[in-house]
Order: structure tokens, then sequence, then C-alpha cells
């Protein structure tokens, strides 16, 4: 892991000086950061990559949706049972995979 990334990662998330920092950008430090301390920053990332879901970038790629609720949904499952974020970003990135799969189930 560059620690250069890490540490500018951290900085930006800082100086946002926001609860949780969304978008693309919330991803990017996200997914860099729960790959140091996972616990930490892992129930931010599963919630970006739900919100990231309904974006307008995806809303019309079903595919491209359920590839980021599957990476919440893995990232939010390997939280420790303990962490207080954990079943609350779990259930939401369940139920909006859910409600795609009847989306798509209904089109057919």
């Amino acid at each position: 892991m560059d620690q250069d990334m890490v540490m500018r990662a951290r900085v930006q998330l800082l100086s946002a000086n926001l609860r949780v920092v969304r978008g693309v950008e919330g991803l990017r430090i996200y997914r860099l950061l729960t790959q140091v301390e996972p616990e930490v920053y892992g129930s931010k990332l599963a919630y970006v990559l739900v919100e990231a879901s309904a974006s307008a970038l995806v809303r019309e790629l079903p595919e491209q949706r359920l590839a980021l609720l599957d990476e919440a949904v893995a990232v939010a499952s390997a939280l420790d049972a303990g962490n207080p974020y954990r079943e609350k970003v779990l259930a939401k990135a369940l139920a909006a995979r859910r409600d795609i799969e009847g989306r798509q189930t209904q089109g057919m």
C-alpha cells in the first residue's frame, strides 16, 4: 500500500469537513482507506456504494448498480459483528439489491 496515497486520502477526508464524503471522491477515498482500516471506514464505504448505485450515472445500468451493491454487501458483511454500523449498512445494501432484482423480474 502506497503510504503517500493513504496520507493524501486522509488529508482529503479531513479537509472535506463532512461526516461522509459522497460521490466519486468518497468512493475513491473510502475504497483506499478501507483497505488500511476496514472497521473504521468500511461502513462509510458501504453507505457511499449504496448511494452511488442510485446515482444518475448508473440509474439505467442495472448490471453496474448490482456490482456496486454487491461490493457494498461484501464490505458490510466483512465488518465485525460488533461494529455498530454493520447491520444498518448491510440491511440498506441488501434492500437496495432486492429492489433492483425485483424491478428486473417485473421487466421480464
